[in-house]
């Protein structure tokens, strides 16, 4: 499967997005490489990220062949620890899609560091090509697109210490779900999966 050329346009989308919240919260936004908040915990991705992830690793495999083992051997380690438990197909990555499965997903890996995270550096080894999810962790957030205003904004929990609503609300980061959706029906593939199984496909 070939990422989509319109993945290109989502990700300059994002870095710009991103940009330019920084730019407007200043000293609001404490994301800096090193801070690894947001780097424990099983998140979901989707197969947009997944292919991004692959072809990321792929190109990285034949630039740093030295660091694309390494971060292959953190995912595989992910993988062994935590297999018993996954809510899903262990063997393929694919998460179940059922309430039981979702609900064993809440408490799933929730200590485990992201294979993609240098534990010496704190840096994302990934970072060019990381999931959406981690484009968007951070500056505020609209959490549902029917809420105006400053209301259901989400960001990082370090971030904005202080800040009035009003000041989150300035800072917000636009994402283009539109963009993402139409990208997803091109590559036709469903299911969600994490990090480490996509690190290694």
């Amino acid at each position: 499967m070939v990422l989509p050329a319109g993945d290109s346009q989502l990700v300059q989308i994002m870095d710009a997005a991103l940009a330019n919240a920084a730019q407007q919260a200043g000293r609001w936004l404490v994301c800096r490489e090193g801070c690894t908040q947001c780097c424990y915990g099983a998140f979901a991705i989707n197969r947009l990220d997944a292919l991004r992830l692959g072809t990321g690793m792929e190109a990285l495999r034949a630039a740093e062949p030295a660091l694309a083992a390494e971060i292959e051997r953190r995912a595989g380690a992910w993988i062994a620890e935590n297999k018993a438990g996954f809510p899903g197909d262990a063997e393929t990555g694919l998460l179940g899609s059922s309430d039981a499965d979702r609900e064993r997903f809440e408490d799933f890996a929730n200590e485990a560091a992201c294979p993609a995270l240098d534990p010496t550096t704190g840096r994302c080894d990934v970072y060019a090509f990381r999931p959406m999810t981690c484009r968007v962790f951070g500056p505020p957030v609209r959490m549902d697109a029917g809420a105006k205003d400053g209301e259901a904004l989400g960001h990082c929990e370090l971030c904005f210490v202080g800040a009035t609503t009003a000041e989150i609300a300035a800072c917000e980061m636009p994402v283009p779900h539109d963009l993402e959706a139409k990208l997803l029906e091109e590559i036709e593939q469903e299911g969600e999966t994490v990090v480490a199984f996509a690190l290694l496909r």
